[in-house]
């Protein structure tokens, strides 16, 4: 599926063309002029890229498993449609996911789930290369697969510095930001603001998103006059509110079926010069802990949440100190200029498999 974050990216990134089934909640469509972006469904799809002269097709991961039979697809097309034009198409795909999928509950479904895990291991055995965006990712990559054949690079799913307007100190401002449910923490985050309070009186939180527990994140701006909601604003004020905020938070709860793998609020946190405040459960939790940033178990209660906001609103240093430990190019950038062959792997080692 398509959203928002994946055309912005593509009106940076080299030309290529985007072919997609669906799209997410946050997807733009403004965003579409001027790419040459197609909707179709598998067979769509297939046969489209048989036809056409494809030189890197990039596919979903293969642990995505719920795209396997689309990139399954996808890659018996282009081999195809190689053969006959005696010309192979280099077959590439972006890893970031760290949860292996769970069992299904119904027969039906774990019959399902296991013909897309046979898919998912012919992607895998049929990548020519394959980018991690974390070590998370690489590692249950390991697990799972072991050694294959593509040639594979860890380069870390940060962003570049955004370099915003206010690099100085901020108010002890908070922003939530992604959708409101409870696999992203927002009921954990409500519950511990009266202790952030409690410690810093002056903090204000914000609150960007949409989602089913909307009414909840209304009724607490109604009721705390510390506390603002922007419901699905456009992009432009969103980035206003990270460059003018002192902390994100993305307090990230697991499901059985869903683990955070990096969180898109957090890469743009990053970007703006916030104070990051998390939970174990995203696959930048490492490096995160490691340049300072304010991670906390899954399993933490309110209370451990709100001690580490408090601790993040009191943080000394400045979004300048914070955006000099970013990368100069934006990860995900450099992973796609690796697989496509623009560039060699930025500051990391490359092993052929």
């Amino acid at each position: 599926m398509v959203r928002t974050a994946h055309l912005e990216r593509a009106h940076e990134f080299s030309p290529a063309s985007i072919v997609y089934r669906d799209t997410r909640y946050d997807y733009d469509p403004g965003l579409e002029r001027g790419l040459d972006i197609v909707r179709a469904g598998n067979l769509g799809a297939a046969f489209l890229l048989a036809r056409s002269h494809v030189d890197t097709l990039e596919v979903n991961e293969p642990l995505m498993i719920s795209a396997s039979v689309r990139s399954a697809l996808a890659i018996a097309a282009v081999r195809i449609g190689g053969s006959l034009r005696r010309r192979r198409t280099r077959v590439v795909s972006y890893a970031i996911e760290n949860l292996f999928p769970p069992p299904a509950a119904s027969i039906k479904g774990r019959i399902g789930r296991r013909l897309r895990l046979l898919l998912a291991r012919f992607v895998y055995a049929n990548l020519d290369r394959l980018a991690f965006g974390t070590d998370a990712s690489r590692e249950l990559y390991r697990r799972t697969y072991g050694a294959g054949r593509a040639a594979t690079a860890t380069i870390p799913a940060l962003p570049a510095a955004a370099h915003p307007a206010n690099a100085g100190v901020r108010t002890p401002s908070v922003v939530f930001l992604g959708a409101f449910d409870e696999r992203k923490g927002l009921p954990l985050l409500l519950d511990a603001w009266p202790l952030v309070r409690e410690r810093r009186p002056q903090a204000g939180l914000l609150l960007i998103g949409k989602g089913p527990l909307e009414s909840r994140a209304r009724a607490s701006a109604d009721a705390d006059p510390s506390i603002d909601l922007l419901v699905d604003p456009p992009r432009d004020a969103i980035w206003d509110a990270l460059a003018t905020s002192k902390v994100l938070v993305l307090p990230s709860q697991r499901r059985p079926r869903w683990r955070e793998q990096v969180g898109l609020p957090i890469v743009e946190g990053l970007a703006a010069g916030c104070v990051v405040v998390t939970t174990s459960e995203t696959g930048l939790a490492d490096w995160l802990t490691d340049e300072g940033h304010y991670v906390i178990p899954a399993d933490a209660d309110a209370a451990t949440l709100a001690a580490a906001v408090a601790d993040a609103l009191g943080d000394g240093r400045t979004p300048g100190d914070l955006l000099a430990a970013l990368p100069a190019t934006d990860g995900r950038r450099a992973a796609d200029d690796w697989l496509f062959g623009r560039r060699t792997a930025p500051h990391e080692s490359v092993a052929t498999a």
